[in-house]
Formats: C-alpha cells, structure tokens, sequence
C-alpha cells in the first residue's frame, strides 16, 4: 500500500511539475514583455530558467532534507536525459535544421560551464560551499554576457536591412504579448506555488521509493527524477519543433543545461556540502561531458547549417537506452 502512496506522489509530482513550469514561464515572460524586456532576452533568460525551475526545487528540497546524493543525480542525469532523451526524440519526431548564430555563441559557454563543474568535483570529489559559490557566480556572469550580447541583436521585426537572428523571430512569436499585468502576476506566482508543492511531493515519493527498492539516491536521482524533471524541455521542444522553431528546441537543452550544471549544482553545495557518491565521477560526468561535446557536432559542426536527423536523433535515442542499461547493472551487481 505504502508502495502505491509513493508511486502515486511521484506521478502527481511529475504531472503537477509540468503543469506549473509552464504557468510559471508564461507569467514570468508576459510580466518581463509588458516591462519593456525584448522577447530573446526573456527566451535566453526567463523561458531557460523557468524550464529548469523543477531542478532547482527539487535539488534545493532533497538537499534541505539531507539527500544531496538526490540533488547530484538530478543535476547530471536531467542534462544526459535534456541531450540524450529530449533532443533525440524530438529530432526522431522533427529533424532539426539550427541557424542560430546566438545558439553557436552560446554552446561555448555550456561547455566552459560543464568543464568547470568537472573539475571542480573531480578536483577532491566533494561538492562543497566554494564550489557552490565559484558556480552562482560564474552562472550570474555568463547570463550577464548573453543579455548583453542578446541586446546587440537585430529584432524580428527592425526595419534596419540587417537580417536578425532566427532565434529572435521564433521567441518574438511565441512569448505572449498583451497578457494584462494582473493576469501574469497570478500565473507567476501560481507557478512558483504550485512548483515548490509539487517538488516537495516528488521528493517525498522518490525517496521513499529509493528505500523500499534498496537503490542509492544517486540513483533515483539519475533515473525517475531526472527524466520526470525534464518532461517539461521534451515538451517544449517537441511542439516548437513541430512549429518550426528549431532553434527554440536546441536553445531550450542548452539553456536548461546550463542551469543546471551551474545553478542546480550550486544550489546543492551551498545548502548540504557533501562527498560525492560512488560513480560520479567515473560514469556519470564522462557520458555528460561526451553527450555535451556529440550535441555540438551534430549541430554545429558542419560548414552549412546544422542538421540533427532522425538518424543522429535516433544515436542519441540509444545511448541513453545503453546509460539506463549501465545504470540498472550498477544497481544489481
């Protein structure tokens, strides 16, 4: 019966996650538009931190309540499952054609970020409270550095003759406009609400889970709570995609990644210091960085536009069959 109860929680979890990121980030992004905030910097800022918002809370839960070894697995495993799981599956359902001159500047920044992470962990395996730090803040001025590059750039819809970026057309589409204040305000803070409730119930199920079947937090962490936390990037991404807005499907993935490396990560070395679990190192941060590195080969890494086909959607697609396959031998050795 307890089993239920848990299983329960952690679908309602999930389900309510979804739900109130979405509430969240249309709230935040009507609210910053009808301050006078151009749509790519609300689609660079806003919209990456709202898709990343269930990470954070649930890091920042499982951490207050002594399960940092959570927090880690979600962090790692929500950007294997962003790369491997959501861009795959959404160039299987859409081939994805990038364009974005603001996405290729961007990358480098994911990957200075990634590095860091690594060497900050493996430097003493323990993510500690200088770690947290030196990650805020170097989250703090990489966002400074895309707002201010994103401000340089051309609106959609500029009468100047220069062509503006493809992924300034696709946010100028899709974040709402004319959305009355009142309205926004309720949506955002219903969002953030309805968000911490539902972290605090998945948390809650996932660790009990995690007892009854004997696994590590690491585990639940890397797995049920990593996919769940990412639902919210595979649907963004699919229906932008679908819309034509690729650009929008590829940023959603670099910008969650982003926050989490730096932001989820941070978050938990600043709330509960704590040695790092067994395979962390020598598993789970390999096929991340791998994983990083393969996105950027196969959209950027061609003279022409990138192009992510069903058949590379379909590799990536099966590398993370083979990483829950690794997982489940880890568990049962």
């Amino acid at each position: 019966m307890s089993s239920l109860i848990d299983i329960t929680a952690i679908l309602a979890g999930f389900a309510l996650l979804i739900w109130s990121a979405d509430l969240f980030v249309m709230g935040a992004s009507a609210t910053a538009r009808n301050l006078g905030v151009s749509p790519l910097v609300i689609g660079l800022t806003v919209v990456g931190l709202g898709t990343s918002a269930p990470e954070i809370l649930v890091a920042s839960i499982a951490s207050m309540g002594g399960n940092p070894a959570l927090a880690v697995g979600n962090a790692i495993g929500s950007n294997i499952t962003n790369i491997a799981l959501v861009l795959g599956a959404t160039a299987i359902a859409v081939p994805l054609s990038v364009h974005s001159g603001i996405l290729k500047r961007e990358y480098p920044l994911l990957f200075i970020a990634t590095i860091l992470a690594v060497v900050l962990l493996a430097y003493d395996n323990h993510l500690g409270t200088l770690d947290g730090i030196l990650m805020i803040l170097l989250l703090g001025a990489l966002m400074t550095w895309i707002v201010h590059s994103a401000l340089q750039q051309r609106s959609c819809n500029s009468e100047n003759g220069d062509e503006a970026d493809p992924l300034s057309c696709e946010f100028e589409q899709e974040i709402p406009e004319g959305m009355p204040s009142k309205k926004a305000t309720w949506l955002l803070v219903s969002g953030i609400t309805i968000l911490l409730l539902s972290s605090k119930l998945l948390v809650w199920g996932a660790i009990n889970i995690a007892t009854t079947l004997g696994v590590s937090d690491l585990i639940i962490g890397l797995t049920i709570v990593a996919i769940g936390t990412s639902l919210p990037e595979l649907a963004a991404s699919i229906v932008s995609a679908r819309k034509g807005e690729h650009d929008i499907a590829l940023g959603n993935v670099i910008g969650s990644n982003m926050f989490n490396t730096l932001g989820v990560l941070g978050v938990t070395g600043l709330i509960q210091p704590s040695l790092l679990s067994d395979g962390v190192l020598t598993r789970d941060l390999p096929i991340m960085v791998a994983l990083t590195i393969l996105m950027f080969v196969m959209a950027f890494g061609r003279k022409s536009a990138g192009n992510i086909t069903r058949l590379e959607g379909g590799i990536l697609l099966a590398i993370f069959a083979a990483y829950q396959v690794i997982l489940y031998f880890s568990v049962t050795q």
